[in-house]
């Protein structure tokens, strides 16, 4: 469970984050999604501990967040950005085992890791010698997802991962990253702005405009009961790819 109370954010004298509560169900996941600037990733990042918020907490199973543990709770959070975020000087190997040595790992663990992941990320494993340079934008992307999985964390947080793909390659990601996520049953928050995806990876979605949480709620409740007119304006600009997408998870 990840509990936000009261979470707000300043920068200078422009509110980026007007004052949040959320809840992230254990198992589920839920899309932040909003146009750019709108305090989408600048929540994310609070929630990873990478931004302080000016007020409330974060509550990672009851736990706050603080500097004296922000360090151990990480541990527990797996994090991937936008093209995989590699390490461009280390292997694809050893951007995913990174922690885990560490964290002082012995070797065979890390290589029975990283077999069991290069399986459910179907990623070859001839491509872990390789450097970010030499992989393709999907593939990339999949070492990010593997290094973020190397510790098995109950918690995973997306920054927009597939925004920098090209649309087959994206689709077909989106495909994989949903058998994923119901397979492993993780608490999933990822960020987007494209409603499709939020539509298709979501069981629950917070639109967000302006530093503020507009509408919580599944695809449906934003598409027949929306919170006011920017919701059914948002959702309209991409009204086209959501019939499809509306039952939400099979």
């Amino acid at each position: 469970m990840i509990e936000l109370r009261n979470i707000s954010k300043r920068y200078g004298g422009r509110e980026v984050l007007a004052p949040a509560n959320l809840r992230f169900a254990p198992g589920s996941t839920t899309v932040l999604i909003g146009p750019s600037g709108c305090g989408k990733s600048t929540l994310l990042r609070i929630v990873l501990g990478l931004v302080q918020a000016d007020t409330g907490s974060v509550l990672i199973d009851g736990q706050a967040l603080t500097a004296a543990n922000i360090t151990s709770v990480r541990h527990r959070i797996g994090y991937v950005i936008q093209d995989g975020g590699l390490f461009p000087h280390l292997s694809a190997l050893d951007n995913i085992a990174l922690l885990a040595r560490y964290l002082s790992w012995d070797e065979a663990r890390v290589q029975t890791r990283v077999a069991a992941l290069c399986e459910l990320a179907q990623l070859e494993r001839s491509l872990l010698a390789r450097f970010a340079s030499q992989l393709s934008g999907g593939q990339r992307q999949r070492v990010g997802l593997m290094r973020a999985l190397m510790l098995d964390p109950p918690i995973l947080l997306f920054d927009e991962p597939l925004g920098a793909l090209d649309p087959l390659v994206r689709s077909d990601l989106q495909k994989q990253l949903k058998a994923i996520f119901a397979r492993l049953k993780k608490t999933v928050v990822l960020v987007t702005h494209d409603m499709n995806e939020a539509a298709f990876l979501g069981d629950q979605i917070v639109l967000m405009r302006a530093g503020a949480v507009v509408q919580q709620g599944s695809v449906e409740d934003l598409l027949r009961r929306p919170a006011d007119a920017f919701v059914s304006e948002f959702i309209g600009a991409q009204r086209s790819h959501l019939p499809a997408m509306s039952g939400g998870r099979t």
